[in-house]
């Protein structure tokens, strides 16, 4: 027997105990340098799950990625600033090509109160600066629309406080037109000057002597700094009005351009609405259009007996396949059972590190795994088994067994892993989730038949063919024969 591979096989076994302890100890102890608990899923945690459309027809197609990933950001910052406990925000796309649609996935643990969690999503104001709009065509014609829209409105008598603002604008425009609604709904005075919240690197909560009260101080991001001394340059001695959530807050005049990207909002806040308003700026706006597609809540009941039932199915699987593993198998089946116990410490352990958030579909793709790794023992000891009834050595029969099955086992789990990619790259989120899982399976199942068990067969070094060798490596209810023996 080769010394160094039965040194391998020590320190397979020791490296394993030590993942499993790992396990259980950044489970178990919060104290502990190691501790990384299991990050759960929505469906085994309990919590609120909301789907927001993004509405990216106005964005130029190369943009739609980076877009939906600054919309990513400024979500989590929102969630985040409610002190919710470890949300899950995620961009996915469905569909391909021109038919591709976009969507936010925000998952907040813990958050059973729908309105409270929508609140979180929607807290943060709209904020744009728009230029005074010049006398004009123009200007007359807007002003000419919203007269014979508001003269209609009182006109009709069907109005009354059930009445939608969809509803309203449908009868506008079944009266008006689209064209003359749209006209209607521009303000008069002042246009988009295109410098919107999405420029704002910070705001501060500022005190001057001029001033009664405070006043807000803005400072912009790099392209904000360039576009706004753009607009600055170009309308000088015009109003440069701020809005907030549609409302004008003031409407300075651009005396000269303003270069160091820094602005002013002044009215008359209190101290609180001030820090409140400065809050809600430092958040960030929204750099695409959302809409809520569909609310999930799931209770935190429910959740628990979700992962209750999802370790116990695995742990029986786990049971039956070990005990049939060890009578069908004897003692290479024994050498797989252990081989299994250090490819679930080792996956487990992954699972934690990297992390992954663990959910009902990710937990079923795990356990699929396993039987995937055990299929792969078993490849392997059918062709031991053939190697020894043509009458070669247990030692011989190892060797040859593991390079017959190979290419079997290669072929089958790079099959499973490219399907897995597929799923999570064009999935939804719990699809992803198995997906993930599964392939992480896979992979940690191919180190562990192929080296692990590998391994620790060699480190055996059984030489004989005496009748309890041919036991060890017989199966079921029959015992091995060397087909060159009489």
């Amino acid at each position: 027997m080769n010394t160094k591979t039965r040194v391998l096989a020590i320190l397979l076994l020791l490296g394993g105990l030590g993942v499993g302890y790992f396990d259980y100890l950044s489970e178990t102890n919060p104290t502990s340098w190691a501790y990384r608990p299991f990050r759960l899923g929505l469906d085994l945690s309990g919590g609120s799950q909301l789907i927001y459309d993004a509405d990216t027809s106005k964005i130029d197609p190369s943009q739609v990625g980076e877009a939906m990933s600054a919309l990513r950001e400024v979500i989590e910052r929102r969630v985040n600033a409610f002190g919710v406990g470890e949300p899950i925000v995620q961009a996915e796309q469905v569909g391909i090509g021109n038919n591709a649609k976009h969507r936010l996935i925000v998952e907040l643990p813990g958050v059973t109160d729908l309105k409270k969690a929508q609140a979180m999503i929607n807290e943060t104001p709209s904020l744009e600066f728009r230029i005074e709009r010049p006398d004009g065509v123009e200007k007359e014609a807007i002003r000419t629309a919203k007269k014979a829209v508001a003269d209609y409105l009182q006109e009709i008598s069907t109005i009354n406080a059930s009445t939608t603002v969809e509803e309203l604008n449908r009868k506008i425009t079944d009266r008006f037109g689209a064209e003359k609604l749209a006209l209607a709904q521009e303000d008069a005075d002042f246009m988009s000057s295109g410098f919107t919240g999405k420029y704002l690197k910070s705001s501060t909560v500022q005190f001057n002597q001029d001033s009664i009260g405070p006043s807000i101080g803005l400072a912009f991001n790099d392209e904000g700094v360039k576009l706004f001394a753009k607009i600055t340059e170009e309308n000088v001695n015009k109003k440069l009005a701020i809005f907030l959530d549609g409302k004008m807050l003031s409407a300075p005049v651009i005396r000269e351009p303003i270069r160091d990207g820094k602005a002013e909002i002044s009215g008359q806040f209190t101290v609180t609405e001030a820090k409140t308003l400065v809050r809600n700026l430092n958040l960030g706006a929204l750099p695409v259009p959302v809409s809520l597609a569909s609310t999930q809540t799931i209770g935190a009941t429910l959740g628990e007996e979700a992962m209750k039932a999802g370790v116990k199915s695995g742990l029986i699987g786990l049971i039956f396949i070990a005990l049939f593993m060890l009578f069908w198998y004897r003692l290479p089946g024994l050498i797989a059972v252990i081989s299994l116990s250090i490819y679930v410490a080792l996956v487990l352990a992954i699972f934690k590190l990297i992390p992954v958030t663990l959910t009902a579909a990710g937990i079923a793709g795990f356990i699929l795994s396993l039987g995937i790794a055990v299929d792969a023992n078993v490849l392997i000891f059918e062709r031991l088994k053939e190697e020894i009834r043509n009458g070669k050595n247990v030692q011989n029969a190892v060797t040859d067994g593991f390079a017959r099955a190979w290419s079997s086992i290669r072929d089958s789990n790079i099959s499973t892993i490219l399907s897995s990619v597929i799923l999570f790259w064009f999935g939804s989120s719990l699809i992803r989730g198995f997906g993930l899982n599964l392939a992480i399976g896979v992979i940690i199942s191919m180190f562990t038949a192929i080296t692990v068990t590998r391994t620790l067969l060699f480190s055996l070094g059984f030489k004989g063919e005496s009748k309890i060798v041919r036991f060890l490596f017989s199966s079921g209810f029959t015992t091995a024969k060397n087909t060159n023996q009489k």
